[in-house]
């Protein structure tokens, strides 16, 4: 690996962070999270237009600029610097991969070239903890389903697929989402979705939706993933209440909702799923790295203007050495983050690296924004100061795509660092 960036990606990182720095402040970040669709739309059709960001990562083919998860984690490492409130996570990422992944011919043509160029956008929905149903964690059900069985809710639960009854008139309006959205699923190929999910990324908003649903029952139990239309009469939506405004979730309740398969509804999308976590794996740990640097940025510039017994605050060793320790930190998880998107480009990673990355980079963030509350003093204690944006970010992506134990856990296990690792219930234990 070269740790040195080449032009086109030091290009990538340096427009996008001069774009950011004049239109999404901490005001502008307010703002745009309380609004009604969570995003600044027309900041988002600007990085849309002029630097081609939703489909940075995306195929050439298909209107995206066909990079790869190193310039993916550089972009990624700008907007969290900025905790940019974007579609970009949940459309970019999740669900256009997932349809890269597992689409048809065509719905790959219908679909990628308007999420790449950010006319429309997509959110994946889960029925269960993403951390779960991405494979980012471990977790041992006992009952010998695949990975990725989690994802729809398992055998009861969650969201639970059954193709739709056969009706004679030919009359009669497919379920399956037109075109352009998507293509025709063709005669047969309806189904019918029920259940509901919480937590789903930008699930309220979003104009499409790609179900992880279960199906198969008990003989044949397998997570096959659907494309319903947003606004579909059969898809409620709601935005629900979250510690970090930045990042909108929602909750879909699907009452025998039309979809199409993604693919072939015989294949299971369990590997699809742990691919797609990976790559979503260092994106989320680039943002953090990007917010824990710039933690540190804006608590550096307040030690050096703040005043106490006529000194400046960051001239007592005990706070040049609680900075010190943050900066090892945020660069630490930097280089951990840029190999494990190297990794993963160059295909060498083992589901060793990104689990590790993310975990250090979580760390990293939830540190720096502790410490810039700590040092900031009084004026950092309530929620409306900015530092509490970051300590928000902190704590949630911890709740959604980790804890950071549990990221190592699986790392051990997959490096075969224990004997015989067991793992239920969120705890570890080792016998033997």
């Amino acid at each position: 690996m070269d740790p040195a960036l080449t032009p086109e990606q030091d290009a990538v990182r340096r427009t996008l962070r001069e774009a950011l720095a004049k239109n999404c402040g901490p005001e502008q970040v307010r703002a745009a999270a309380a609004g009604p669709e969570g995003y600044d739309r027309a900041l988002w059709q600007q990085l849309s237009e002029q630097l081609g960001l939703p489909g940075l990562a995306l195929p050439a083919e298909y209107g995206g600029a066909g990079l790869g998860p190193v310039e993916l984690a550089l972009a990624c490492e700008e907007t969290g610097r900025a905790l940019l409130p974007s579609p970009l996570l949940a459309s970019s990422v999740l669900a256009a991969t997932l349809i890269d992944l597992l689409g048809t011919d065509e719905q790959r043509a219908a679909l990628l070239p308007g999420l790449a160029s950010g006319e429309r956008t997509a959110a994946l929905v889960l029925a269960a903890s993403p951390a779960f149903a991405l494979g980012l964690i471990p977790v041992d059900r006992g009952d010998g389903l695949p990975d990725g069985t989690a994802a729809g809710g398992g055998r009861a639960g969650g969201i639970q697929a059954r193709p739709a009854p056969e009706q004679p008139d030919a009359s009669r309006t497919p379920a399956a989402p037109a075109a352009p959205q998507a293509p025709p699923a063709g005669p047969g190929a309806d189904w019918l979705l029920y259940g509901e999910a919480e937590q789903a990324l930008d699930g309220a908003r979003a104009d499409l939706l790609v179900v992880a649903a279960h199906t198969g029952g008990f003989p044949r139990s397998r997570t096959v993933l659907f494309l319903v239309q947003g606004d579909a009469p059969e898809a409620r939506r709601s935005r629900l209440a979250a510690m970090d405004h930045t990042r909108a979730l929602g909750r879909v309740e699907l009452r025998d909702a039309p979809a199409v398969p993604l693919g072939d509804p015989a294949r299971d999308a369990g590997p699809a799923l742990a691919r797609t976590g990976l790559l979503a794996a260092v994106a989320i740990a680039a943002e953090a790295v990007g917010a824990a640097d710039q933690c540190l940025a804006r608590t550096v510039e307040y030690v050096q203007v703040r005043k106490q017994f006529e000194r400046a605050v960051g001239s007592f060793q005990a706070v040049k050495h609680r900075l010190a320790d943050v900066y090892v930190a945020v660069e630490t998880a930097r280089s951990a983050v840029h190999y494990a998107a190297w990794a993963l480009e160059q295909g060498e990673d083992e589901g060793t690296a990104v689990p590790l990355a993310l975990a250090h980079a979580l760390d990293a963030l939830r540190t720096a924004a502790a410490e810039a509350i700590q040092l900031h003093g009084g004026i950092a204690i309530t929620w409306e100061h900015d530092a509490h944006l970051y300590f928000k970010r902190a704590a949630s992506d911890e709740l959604l795509f980790g804890p950071p134990h549990l990221l190592r856990t699986l790392a051990a296990e997959r490096a075969a660092l224990f004997s015989r690792p067991r793992v239920r219930s969120g705890q570890v234990s080792r016998k033997g």
